[in-house]
């Protein structure tokens, strides 16, 4: 299975590790995992200009690193979104990719997706969750999975076992 996460963490702390931690699992399962860091690419927000859905057949007017991951949204099989939490919800810069989504509307080959969580602070994971819930309804995609951690528990063993589990069994 081709998966395609998309990490929004703009340091490479807590969430990186995770995402590591999944990818090795994926990997061992036979999983084809590329890794996108959003949070370190130069990403402008959707415009609401219409110019995909109306002159640009599905390619958006702006160019900017979006146009990198388009790609890979075209033939991934699951997405994996990963972030830090940020003001109780997902990083900007993941938001922004997200967003830009829109203008292919929806991975096409895409069934499955996974979300996994870092935070400082207990309790703040409810914005996140309900967003990659409405991400699932939006775009039908069938949930394998959400991780969510607290420091001091981010880079533990036992949380990176679980990420390696979610990779394995996506």
């Amino acid at each position: 299975m081709k998966i395609t996460v998309l990490m929004g963490s703009p340091r490479e702390v807590n969430t990186n590790a995770m995402v590591e931690a999944f990818k090795g699992g994926a990997e061992e399962a036979g999983h084809e995992v590329t890794v996108l860091n959003v949070g370190k690419m130069k990403i402008a927000g959707c415009l609401a200009c219409e110019y995909c859905h109306t002159k640009g057949d599905g390619e958006c007017i702006q160019k900017d690193d979006m146009i990198k991951i388009y790609p890979e949204l075209e033939e991934c099989e699951a997405l994996v979104f990963a972030s830090p939490i940020y003001y109780f919800t997902m990083t900007a810069q993941i938001q922004a990719a997200i967003q830009r989504i829109y203008a292919i509307d929806h991975p096409p080959v895409a069934t499955k997706a996974a979300l996994m969580l870092s935070s400082m602070s207990p309790d703040v994971y409810d914005g996140a969750i309900g967003e990659y819930n409405g991400i699932l309804d939006y775009m039908d995609l069938e949930d394998r999975g959400v991780i969510a951690v607290c420091d001091p528990d981010n880079g533990t063993e036992e949380t990176l076992d679980k990420c390696r589990e979610l990779g394995r069994n996506i």
